[in-house]
């Protein structure tokens, strides 16, 4: 079973953002709605601002899922050109969601860099994507996903496919 606690995994990945930072400053951007919640502890914990980003429109399974009922809002500052991003979501898997919003990012600029931090990496990856810090490595079965709940707590669940 998985300790559901995240704040230890929250505590190591600011620890690894840091060092990866060395003294610079960054611009925190959670993707909704999971990542939002992991971006804004991190953000919290590094002393930085925290943004949010939707990428619904930027998916690339739109044509086959359809256009989203819900989308949240795209909230960065006025630029990130020249910017240091630390693009955070909750899970990482196949790599679309964060393809998706690297587009939705750069329709708004164009940062000097972007480093990707994941609460959970699953592995499985469709694309070349990985996580420059990484809170806990999951392997999975094909039945099981992996999903954060929160805001207050935030908590990790393994969840079985129905039968």
């Amino acid at each position: 079973m998985i300790d559901t606690n995240v704040d230890p995994l929250l505590d190591q990945m600011a620890v690894e953002c840091r060092a990866l930072l060395a003294g610079q400053s960054a611009i925190v951007v959670g993707i909704h709605t999971g990542g939002v919640w992991v971006a804004e502890a991190l953000a919290a914990r590094l002393g930085f601002n925290c943004a949010e980003l939707d990428v619904s429109f930027h998916r690339d399974d739109i044509l086959k899922s359809g256009l989203p009922q819900q989308t949240a809002v795209t909230r960065l500052p006025v630029t990130i050109d020249g910017q240091t991003i630390l693009l955070v979501d909750d899970v990482l898997k196949t790599g679309r969601t964060i393809r998706a919003a690297l587009d939705e990012l750069y329709d708004y600029g164009r940062p000097a860099r972007v480093l990707l931090a994941v609460l959970v990496d699953r592995g499985g990856y469709e694309l070349p994507i990985r996580a420059d810090v990484t809170g806990k490595l999951l392997s999975l079965t094909a039945g099981q996903s992996v999903k954060l709940t929160g805001p207050e707590p935030l908590e990790i669940q393994i969840r079985e496919a129905a039968s």
